[in-house]
């Protein structure tokens, strides 16, 4: 696997002190944490190691990477850890992805009060889908799921919505057998669409009553209580678009397709074109024709500005699970999920099989040797020295990724 030529780092490198300058008093501190975590990653800033092959000699600095969620660089390994994780908790069942998204409205109050509202969209989705799945007119099954934040679409510009993946069915709600959905119909859309939209303006309301919503700029006026009535007035009659897309092909096809999505960041490296002239260009999907790929050009600045829009909350878990597949007792759920569908339960008796070292990980997701030499492709590098952190304030042009 090529590493890509550009990074949204060189960008931050290169343009990051002169947007510090411009903008600063209007980033957080989060936002800022996340320009020098990425800055840094994998650079001398860091502190690393030093390798040395044992056939040839060739030698090679190995620097740290940040580990901040938001980098394209450090989800690779942390995606297959994950998926590594849900193996073992598939069921032989089609799986469904449905997608909860808000309107543009309400979507601008949740970009000025992100920790409140992203956790009232996890809440107002998974109280839809538990409380339709659970009705004998549609389902009437105890499902399980999982629920991953995106706040982004392909242009980088703020779009806030939920991807959840859904097992077809549950167990009835007296435990004795499993309720199957349709084959290619999970839940009716139109009926999610409406009880989402009810639930989700019914809690950002008792929000605005408890005074957990801040405002300013151009929505300052929603501080007075009619402005905001009236806002979620206009909310209530607007389509709040939920979707559901075709179920996927089989259980292993789950994690393949769903591994794209949980660790994803705002914009990958491989989809960046040319870093010139303060301008970035790179690919974009257009979805509104077809899913047509374009390129889009943009300032240095637009772009740090738009990459830093989906900066999460300290802290926020941004992939949540539910029902059977919630973490109290997932594993016994889960358990009860297999003899009812009479699939074989595994031995949790075993020995835990011993966590993988990153650089065999590494080799399995890539294809490439970290253990390997490069020049001569017969020796193995080793260990030879620890590098201490650069004694500098601005991070090292020199990646060693």
């Amino acid at each position: 696997m090529d590493r890509p030529k550009l990074e949204v780092a060189d960008v931050f490198r290169r343009y990051g002190p002169s947007y510090r300058e411009q903008h600063g008093a209007s980033m957080s501190t989060a936002q800022r944490r996340v320009m020098t975590a990425i800055e840094q990653c994998r650079t001398a800033a860091l502190g690393g190691h030093l390798e040395r092959c044992d056939q040839c000699g060739h030698e090679r600095n190995s620097f740290n990477s940040c580990r901040d969620r938001h980098c394209p660089k450090c989800q690779c390994l942390a995606r297959a850890h994950w998926i590594e994780d849900r193996q073992s908790e598939l069921l032989e069942v089609p799986y469904f992805h449905v997608v909860f998204t808000m309107p543009q409205e309400i979507a601008a109050i949740a970009f000025q009060n992100k920790r409140v509202v992203y956790g009232i969209l996890f809440h107002a989705t998974a109280k839809t889908l538990t409380t339709i799945a659970a009705d004998p007119k549609h389902l009437g099954a105890q499902i399980g799921f999982f629920a991953v934040l995106h706040t982004w679409g392909q242009n980088l510009l703020f779009h806030p919505h939920l991807h959840c993946v859904v097992p077809g069915g549950g167990p009835s709600p007296d435990g004795e057998r499993w309720v199957s959905c349709r084959p290619d119909f999970f839940l009716p859309v139109r009926v999610l669409s409406r009880l989402f939209r009810r639930l989700f303006l019914e809690a950002l309301q008792k929000a605005f009553d408890s005074g957990k919503l801040q405002f300013s700029g151009g929505l300052e006026p929603l501080r007075e209580r009619l402005a905001f009535a009236r806002s979620l007035a206009r909310a209530k009659n607007s389509e709040w678009v939920v979707y559901a897309k075709r179920p996927f092909a089989g259980p292993q096809q789950v994690l393949d397709y769903v591994g794209r999505y949980t660790h994803r960041v705002a914009i990958s490296n491989n989809r960046l074109l040319d870093i010139e002239n303060d301008q970035v260009r790179f690919h974009w999907k257009d979805y509104r024709h077809g899913g047509k790929v374009k390129t889009m050009t943009l300032s240095a600045s637009e772009f740090i500005r738009r990459f830093l829009l989906h900066v999460l909350p300290n802290g926020f878990q941004r992939i949540r699970y539910y029902g059977f597949l919630g973490n109290r007792n997932r594993r016994e759920k889960l358990d009860q999920c297999r003899h009812l569908l009479g699939m074989q339960i595994p031995d949790h008796n075993t020995a835990p099989t011993p966590e993988q070292d990153y650089r065999d990980r590494y080799q399995d997701v890539t294809g490439c040797s970290l253990r390997q030499c490069p020049q001569c492709q017969r020796g193995r590098m080793v260990l030879v020295a620890i590098l201490p952190r650069a004694a500098c304030n601005s991070p090292a042009a020199i990646d060693s990724s």
